[in-house]
C-alpha cells in the first residue's frame, strides 16, 4: 500500500484514543441534538466523501432521529435542520446568536481571502461594511434603475442569439445562452463597461472553473499539512485556478481605478470597493479581497439566478397552460403597444408572472441548503445544546417541498401563491420558503434577483412560443453543481410569437 496511507492510518488512531480518552473525562448535562453513531476520524471521512448523496441521506436520518440532528463532518458538529419552525426560531428569533459563520478551512481561505467577503465573513463589523456598501451602493433602488438600460441591452442581445439559434437548429440548449447573458449583466454592473465576447468568455470561464471544481478540494481541509503533501496536485491546481481569476480580474479593476476620476454616469461594483475602508483593520481592501468580492458579486448574479431561470423555462414548457396564462396576461398589460418588450414598469401589473416566479424558486430552489451558519457561543435550542463553534445548516428545499404547508408540492401550480399576493419572500414573520435564506444573513441581493428573473422570463415568452422538440421531452431530475441544475439541460423548439 501506498506510505500516505499508513501515515493517515497512524493519525487517525492517535487521534481516535485522545478523543475516546477526553469523552470518558467530560460530561455534559445537556445533549447534543441526535444523529447516528459517531465514530471519531472514521465518520468524518466517511461523510466527507458521501457529500454529494448527504442530501438523500439526510431525509432517511431526519425521518429517525427527528427535525433536528447532528453529524460530525470534518473537524467540528454539524447540526441540519429541516422544520421551518425552528428555521425561523433560529434565523429571525435569535438572529444575532445564529448569524455568525464557520471558520474557513484550508481551501476556502484561499477561495474567500481569508473570509473576505460577503458570504463568508464572520459576523461583525468587517462584514456588516461589506453587506451595508453593496445593499447602499449597488442594490439602491435608484442604483439598480440606473442599470435598466443595459439590461435592456442583454435582453435584446440574448433574443437575438436565441433567434439565431433557433432558425438554424430543430431545438436550443438554452442554458449557455442564459449564462452568458447574465454574465454580460454582471459584468458590466461589477466593471462599468461593455467588454468585448473575448473578455466575457475569459470572465466566464475563470468563474465557472472555480466553482464547478470547489467541492473536489474539501479533502485538502482534513490535517492540510499532511494533505498538502500527499495530494501536491490537488493544492496547486486550487492555486492555479486563484491565480487564472487574478490574472483575468486584476487588469479590468485597474482599468477601472485609473479611469475614475474622469468617468461620469454609472457607478460600478468596483467603484464602490476601492476607498473602502475595513473598520476593525483600519486599512482598504488590498487587490486580493476586491477580486475576491468581485467574484463573489458575479457568480451570486450569474450562477444562481441562470439555474434559476431554466428551472422556470423547464416548467413551462412541460406546462403550456401556465405558458400560455403568462403570455394572455403580458396581452392584457401591454394592450395595443407595438414593441416587443416587457417594460420593467410593466412587471408589478403581472401578478399571475410573480406567481410563476415564486412556484419555481419554491419548487426548484437553485441551492437547496443555505450556506453554513454557525452559533457564538454554546445555546440551549429546541431543549438540545448547539456548542460554540458548531456549523448549523437549513434544508431549504425539504422546507418548500413541506405537504403541510404546501398541498401537493412537488406539483408546479403558480395558482397557489395568487391566494397569497403578499407572499413575503424573507420569512420575517413566518418562514414557508427560503430559498434566498432568512434572518440578517438572507441573500441581500433578493430584490434584484427577483427583479432580473421577472423581466427576462416575461420577455422570452413574450417574443418566443417555448415547445418541447420534436421527439423531445423535458426531465427535471436534478444534478448538484455549484448549484442544483437540471440532470439534462433543456433543449427546446422555439417559434417566434410574431
Amino acid at each position: 500500500m501506498e506510505p500516505w496511507f499508513f501515515l493517515l492510518l497512524s493519525l487517525s488512531v492517535c487521534v481516535l484514543i485522545r478523543r475516546i480518552f477526553f469523552s470518558l473525562h467530560t460530561k455534559t448535562t445537556t445533549a447534543t441534538p441526535p444523529g447516528p453513531l459517531h465514530i471519531p476520524i472514521i465518520s468524518n471521512i466517511l461523510w466527507l466523501t458521501k457529500s454529494f448523496q448527504i442530501e438523500s441521506i439526510l431525509r432517511t436520518l431526519h425521518d429517525k432521529y427527528g427535525p433536528i440532528l447532528t453529524l460530525h463532518i470534518g473537524t467540528s458538529p454539524v447540526v441540519f435542520i429541516r422544520d421551518r419552525y425552528l428555521a425561523h426560531q433560529a434565523l429571525v428569533q435569535n438572529g444575532s446568536l445564529f448569524s455568525d459563520r464557520p471558520k474557513a478551512l484550508a481551501a476556502a481561505k484561499i477561495i474567500t481571502s481569508d473570509q473576505h467577503n460577503i458570504s463568508s465573513a464572520f459576523y461583525g463589523a468587517t462584514w456588516r461594511t461589506l453587506r451595508r456598501n453593496l445593499t447602499s451602493e449597488m442594490l439602491h433602488h435608484s442604483r439598480v434603475k440606473s442599470f435598466s438600460g443595459i439590461r435592456n441591452w442583454v435582453l435584446h442581445t440574448l433574443l437575438t442569439h436565441l433567434k439565431s439559434h433557433s432558425q438554424s437548429n430543430n431545438s436550443v440548449r438554452v442554458i449557455d445562452h442564459f449564462q452568458y447573458a447574465m454574465f454580460c449583466l454582471l459584468v458590466f454592473m461589477c466593471f462599468g463597461e461593455l467588454l468585448d465576447d473575448g473578455k466575457v468568455r475569459d470572465i466566464e470561464r475563470v468563474q465557472r472553473q472555480m466553482l464547478l471544481r470547489v467541492t473536489s478540494f474539501n479533502i485538502l481541509n482534513i490535517w492540510p499539512r499532511v494533505t498538502r503533501v500527499l495530494f501536491r496536485n490537488l493544492w496547486e491546481e486550487l492555486l492555479r485556478i486563484r491565480k487564472e481569476r487574478e490574472d483575468v480580474l486584476i487588469p479590468l479593476i485597474r482599468a477601472r481605478k485609473q479611469n475614475q476620476a474622469t468617468e461620469e454616469g454609472v457607478v460600478s461594483y468596483v467603484d464602490t470597493l476601492l476607498d473602502l475602508q475595513l473598520p476593525e483593520e483600519k486599512r482598504n481592501l488590498n487587490q486580493e479581497e476586491v477580486v475576491t468580492l468581485c467574484s463573489e458579486f458575479l457568480n451570486a448574479g450569474t450562477d444562481t439566478t441562470s439555474t434559476a431561470l431554466q428551472w422556470i423555462m423547464a416548467n413551462l414548457v412541460k406546462y403550456p397552460h401556465v405558458q400560455e396564462r403568462v403570455v394572455d396576461e403580458i396581452r392584457e398589460v401591454l394592450g395595443e403597444r407595438e414593441e416587443r418588450e416587457v417594460k420593467e414598469e410593466d412587471l408589478p401589473k403581472l401578478p399571475y408572472l410573480k406567481a410563476v416566479i415564486l412556484e419555481g424558486l419554491r419548487r426548484h430552489p437553485p441551492g437547496h441548503f443555505v450556506l453554513p451558519h454557525a452559533v457564538t457561543e454554546d445555546a440551549i435550542f429546541n431543549d438540545y445544546l448547539i456548542p460554540k463553534n458548531a456549523t448549523v445548516n437549513f434544508m431549504v428545499a425539504e422546507m418548500g417541498w413541506d405537504s403541510k404547508v404546501w398541498e401537493d408540492p412537488m406539483a408546479f401550480k403558480p395558482e397557489r401563491f395568487m391566494k397569497d399576493e403578499g407572499f413575503d419572500i424573507t420569512g420575517s414573520k413566518e418562514i414557508k420558503m427560503m430559498p434566498f435564506g432568512a434572518g440578517r444573513r438572507i441573500c441581500p441581493a433578493y430584490n434584484l434577483a427577483l427583479l432580473h428573473l421577472e423581466y427576462f422570463v416575461a420577455n422570452l415568452v413574450w417574443n418566443f412560443e417555448w415547445k418541447v422538440p420534436v421527439g423531445g421531452d423535458v426531465d427535471l431530475s436534478e444534478r448538484q453543481e455549484f448549484t442544483v441544475v437540471m440532470k439534462n439541460a433543456l433543449q427546446v423548439h422555439l417559434s417566434p410569437r410574431i
